[in-house]
């Protein structure tokens, strides 16, 4: 068996662990980058890029055929399944190729092909022909779709997110289980692009939504356009054939039984732990098997074991991996020096229309009665009502004694662009007072915004209260 020997080893090169990689090589160390599976990040392959190519598809159809209102008249939209997949993959394949791109620039000899395992903290197997002993490791192996036992039954049936976007063509009819972002963005998607579709949840959940009424807000949007039960009475799922029949109990109330081509599972991730052999370690772990760690330092207790991306299980983005992944590659080769990395403000959005965002703070976070919340129905907001996107509801929140800007959840018209005023504001701990003292330009959909930031002043119990 071969042996090496580097300052870094990093286990995983996806966007986490090329972080990681890069920022180790950044402070002049060794670096060795392991990779069992193919190269090429989550978001590329399975995950955020492919997913908005075909939710783009599907707002082109949307758009033609919802011009009536406006006194445009489009005739004989269709949609060809074959032609909308096709573009999927091959631009999904250009995105990969860019990361690709990036791999092979990596110079060989700091790359290992194989999975790693632990056989001591700082010694690694790789399958079985190499052992690497480095001063410190990076854990970056992401993650992989969550897939419930009671699913398994159904076969070639089944189909995860990772799945859809190899589809030469789109089916009929799809039953999607899970209506969180990938759930609910994949699920509507479909729906515009003519595909039959049931979306199906246990929780109440919408979206990642945690704020009660902007949540109800949001189901009786998407249920205007497509079957959605956040806390379904599933009955039954079973594989008839070339088909998966699901019996359930409607919203209505009735009893009812009908046939997918394919049952969509968007139940959530696991971090990818299995096969590394976290036993031979003097990791801590907690009761999901995942290492304690700390999210300034990405460092594992004292151990020179950092963990950086999804598989640390926090927040499954590619923007807090490409941090995290930077964070842990810098202390892992600075190790036993390790000092607390840049960790920006929450930031969160689901590509579904209307939009749903969460910036800062979320309602679940928040200590009750100490802050107040601001409100805007987009229903007669000006820009909005004029693009007919005039669906929609802001929650803002805001410290009660100061006016600090806490946080903020929404559904509604561009809420990828609000969402990011709202996370900047955030990360600057801007007050009420300092926002609404920014422009606001007329008429623009974040006019809404400052609708909200007002009404979330007025409730503040400051002791001199300026107008605003």
């Amino acid at each position: 068996m071969k042996t090496l020997h580097t300052d870094v080893a990093v286990i995983g090169a996806g966007t986490a662990g090329l972080g990681a990689y890069r920022a180790a090589k950044a402070r002049g160390k060794r670096a060795l980058l392991i990779e069992g599976g193919p190269y090429g990040t989550t978001c590329a392959r399975v995950g955020c890029m492919p997913s908005k190519l075909l939710i783009a598809a599907a707002e082109a159809a949307h758009e033609a055929q919802a011009a009536a209102p406006f006194g445009v008249h489009v005739q004989g939209v269709t949609v060809n399944g074959r032609e909308v997949m096709d573009r999927v993959k091959r631009e999904r394949d250009r995105f990969v190729g860019f990361v690709l791109e990036s791999v092979e620039h990596i110079p060989a000899e700091d790359k290992l092909r194989g999975y790693a395992r632990f056989v001591s903290d700082t010694v690694l197997r790789v399958d079985d022909h190499t052992e690497v002993h480095a001063a410190s490791v990076v854990i970056a192996t992401g993650s992989v779709p969550l897939v419930p036992e009671s699913f398994k039954a159904l076969g070639e049936r089944l189909v995860v997110n990772d799945d859809v976007f190899y589809w030469d063509d789109l089916p009929r009819r799809v039953a999607v289980f899970g209506p969180g972002v990938i759930g609910l963005e994949l699920g509507q998607a479909l729906k515009r692009l003519g595909v039959d579709v049931r979306v199906f949840g246990v929780s109440g959940s919408v979206g990642g939504i945690t704020d009660p009424v902007v949540r109800q807000h949001a189901k009786k949007l998407f249920q205007e356009e497509f079957y959605l039960d956040p806390d379904a009475r599933v009955l039954d799922t079973r594989r008839v054939g070339d088909e998966v029949q699901v019996r359930y109990v409607a919203l209505d109330n009735s009893e009812r039984t009908e046939r997918f081509d394919y049952a969509l599972v968007a139940t959530g991730r696991r971090p990818n732990i299995a096969g590394l052999d976290l036993s031979n370690t003097s990791l801590a772990l907690d009761d999901k098997g995942i290492p304690r760690y700390d999210r300034l330092t990405m460092q594992c207790g004292e151990l020179p074991i950092f963990i950086a991306g999804d598989v640390n299980n926090d927040v499954p983005l590619l923007h807090e991996a490409a941090d995290e992944g930077r964070i842990a590659g810098e202390n892992a080769a600075g190790f036993p020096q390790v000092t607390p990395g840049l960790r920006r403000a929450p930031l969160m959005v689901v590509f579904s229309d209307p939009q749903i965002a969460v910036a800062g703070k979320s309602l679940k976070q928040l200590q009750a009665g100490t802050f107040v919340t601001g409100k805007v129905d987009f229903g007669n907001q000006g820009r909005s009502r004029v693009m007919l996107r005039n669906r929609g509801l802001l929650h803002v929140y805001a410290e009660k004694a100061t006016g600090r800007f806490l946080g903020a959840e929404m559904v509604g018209p561009r809420a990828e662009h609000i969402a990011h005023l709202l996370a900047w504001a955030a990360q600057q701990q801007m007050t009420l007072a300092q926002m609404l003292d920014m422009p606001f330009y007329h008429p623009v959909v974040e006019e809404g915004l400052r609708t909200a930031l007002r009404d979330a002043y007025a409730q503040l119990e400051l002791p001199q209260q300026e107008q605003a």
